[in-house]
Order: structure tokens, then C-alpha cells, then sequence
């Protein structure tokens, strides 16, 4: 797995999951997802040639390897100890950047043989990232008049509790103002 999202605002929960999957099994992975579907919306297949990078990569570790091969030679011709020191520190920096762009390389060699999938789940059509072909569906409006009435419920039952618990409080105090104001009025 890539990355993953997932969110749940109470109407319709929904989630973009990300993964990669070995090239050689990517019409199988598509084809499990199709069958497993209850609508697949869209679909949109792209790739990436990564060959230029791949063979800048390979010029400059050629060129890397020919100029760490001259250090060695001179390093071998070396007598002073600041020279030995100083090509020493030169070979240890081409090799980091040898060792750099190896592993661009094998970054390259990964990714060429994964394909990146995205997967956009959702359990209201209306949430996923596309416009729907039909305007005008009785189930979804079925389902959003549903929600909006157990949503409503829930706002009424919410209130009702709050009149509940400043009740206790305020009933007693319009009570005893009451009483004192007919005592005042009299």
C-alpha cells in the first residue's frame, strides 16, 4: 500500500486507497476490482517512460566510475600525506554519488516493474469523483431523504436534551421569580 484515506461524514462514508501492484498482475488486480465492484464509474490506465532518466543515470554513473578510477591511480602515485588525505576524501565523495545514482537506478528498475493503482470507494455514487450520466435517481434520493430525516431526528432529540438539562435549572428559578412578582404586584 501507497497511501490510504479514508472518511466517514455520516452520510456516505468514502476512501482512496493507493497501492502498487507487480506489472505482470495488473489485469488481474483490475479485473478482481471490476468483479468485485458494484459500479466501476471510470477507469483510466496511464504509464510513464522512465527510459531517458534511466540512461542519464547510467552516463553519469560511467563517468563517475572513469574519474574514481583516476583518483585510485593517482592515489597509488601519492607520497604526501595531505595528497593521500585529500584524493582519499575525493574518492569517498564520488563513490557517495556512484552510490546515489545506483540506487536512482534500482528506484527506476522497482518502479518500472510496479504499477501504481488508485481506487476511489465510496458507498454514495454522488461522493466519488466523477458526475453521474443519470440526473435523476429515485434510490439516492431515497437514500438522501432517509439521512436528512435521521438527521433531523437527531437535531430534534439533541434539543430536546438540552431543554432537559436546563430545565432542572431554569424551571425553579421562573417559579420562585413568579411567585415573587405576584407577591410585589399585590
Amino acid at each position: 500500500m501507497v497511501n490510504s484515506y479514508f472518511n466517514n461524514p455520516g452520510e456516505a462514508p468514502s476512501a482512496t486507497v493507493t497501492v502498487r501492484v507487480p506489472a505482470t498482475k495488473l489485469s488481474d488486480f483490475l479485473s478482481f476490482l471490476r468483479s468485485h465492484g458494484v459500479k466501476v464509474v471510470s477507469e483510466n490506465l496511464s504509464g510513464q517512460d522512465v527510459t531517458d532518466q534511466y540512461v542519464d543515470i547510467e552516463k553519469h554513473i560511467a563517468i563517475l566510475i572513469k574519474t574514481n578510477t583516476k583518483f585510485e591511480e593517482i592515489l597509488a602515485k601519492a607520497v604526501e600525506v595531505s595528497d593521500i588525505l585529500n584524493v582519499n576524501q575525493q574518492i569517498i565523495n564520488i563513490q557517495s554519488q556512484i552510490d546515489s545514482y545506483k540506487g536512482q537506478q534500482q528506484y527506476l528498475d522497482k518502479s518500472a516493474q510496479m504499477s501504481r493503482v488508485t481506487i476511489y470507494l465510496s458507498t454514495d455514487e454522488f461522493s466519488l469523483p466523477y458526475a453521474p450520466s443519470d440526473t435523476w435517481r429515485p434510490e439516492v434520493i431515497f437514500k438522501q431523504a432517509v439521512r436528512s430525516l435521521v438527521t433531523n431526528l437527531r437535531q430534534a432529540g439533541t434539543a430536546l436534551i438540552w431543554i432537559a438539562v436546563y430545565g432542572v435549572v431554569l424551571i425553579p428559578i421562573l417559579i420562585i421569580a413568579r411567585i415573587i412578582f405576584r407577591r410585589l404586584s399585590r
